[in-house]
């Protein structure tokens, strides 16, 4: 439902407009240092205000409620939380009855009956990304020298982002994106044949990131276009290092010591300026939305750190379930 992993076990939590958004972060060992302006760094990366994303600017400062004592944490579960400051709901008082196209809005009313909180999303929402964000920074700290980045490598179908930001925000539109995640200095051994394979486990984490609808390990698709002698990735050396890493560092869904390379697509935000047909939910009429509130253009800009810090979450996982990762850390 609302958690994920198995030794280092994350529970997310909050809406959007409610008053405050967080995560619970359980099985972290004991003795890390931490202090919340550890998370500076990582949040500011995720923060609004550029061109292209929402005008909605909250402090975004994490208040560490339990689980940290003296600067180090104690192994016991630790509750970060966020306070949301800056909503304006009304903006959202016309979808209550009137899904948006693409978003979850028609979902959340089927599944919860009506009683969901519909405002900026609710529980569906991106500001939810926090808590993943915060995690990750733990979970960086703990795998350690092991180092995951991610990059926006095309917006809009165009390498050049920039360009395809200014052309949706002139066209009054969104876009969506391409996101490369790398981790490096990956041991061998991580991960499980079949249902817990590191492909299944990093895409289960990867899914649960709002606007993310596909991904890919390596080569990915052009798999399906290439022959096994062009695909297969020759072994050069003892510890198992290739020449090529079309297979993305996982083989038979286990980590084989090369860089491990995933690709995540970014649907295009639902929420746009121009209008859009849907249905009012209580007459069963067709209407016309328009769609008011502050949304990203390009949700993608924002995403990288989120799928970066995500991916250190899994593979913190991972590495404490082959006992890579002390339950105390010296």
């Amino acid at each position: 439902m609302n958690n994920f992993g198995r030794l280092f076990r994350i529970n997310i939590y909050g809406e959007s407009h409610g008053q405050e958004v967080g995560i619970l972060i359980d099985g972290c060992p004991a003795g890390l240092v931490l202090e919340e302006a550890d998370f500076e760094k990582d949040l500011l990366r995720r923060k609004s205000g550029a061109k292209g994303t929402t005008p909605r600017l909250e402090q975004d400062k994490p208040v560490i409620k339990s689980g940290v004592f003296n600067g180090k944490t104690t192994g016991a579960p630790m509750l970060i939380v966020f306070e949301n400051t800056n909503v304006r709901s009304k903006d959202y008082e016309a979808i209550k009855d009137t899904p948006r196209p693409g978003h979850a809005d028609f979902t959340a009313l089927k599944k919860f009956g009506g009683f969901n909180d519909y405002r900026g999303g609710g529980h569906f929402s991106g500001r939810l990304t926090l808590g993943l964000v915060t995690a990750g920074v733990v979970a960086k700290k703990l795998i350690h020298p092991v180092t995951v980045t991610a990059k926006l490598i095309e917006a809009g179908g165009d390498t050049d982002i920039q360009r395809a930001v200014d052309k949706a925000v002139e066209m009054k539109d969104s876009i969506g994106g391409i996101i490369e995640c790398t981790a490096l200095d990956v041991p061998p051994g991580l991960g499980e044949p079949f249902f817990d394979s590191a492909e299944s486990v990093m895409s289960h984490m990867m899914f649960s990131i709002p606007a993310i609808k596909g991904i890919e390990f390596g080569a990915g698709f052009k798999a399906a276009r290439m022959t096994g002698s062009e695909h297969n990735d020759l072994i050069i050396d003892i510890n198992g290092k290739t020449e090529t890493n079309h297979a993305g560092g996982i083989n038979g869904g286990i980590t084989n010591g090369n860089p491990l390379v995933f690709r995540v697509v970014v649907k295009p935000t639902s929420s746009i300026s121009l209008p859009q047909d849907t249905v009012n939910m209580k007459t069963g009429k067709r209407v016309n939305l328009v769609i008011e509130g502050r949304h990203d253009v390009c949700i993608a800009l924002r995403v990288p750190v989120v799928v970066e810090n995500a991916a250190a979450i899994v593979l913190a996982d991972l590495m404490l379930l082959e006992q890579k990762i002390p339950r105390v850390v010296e």
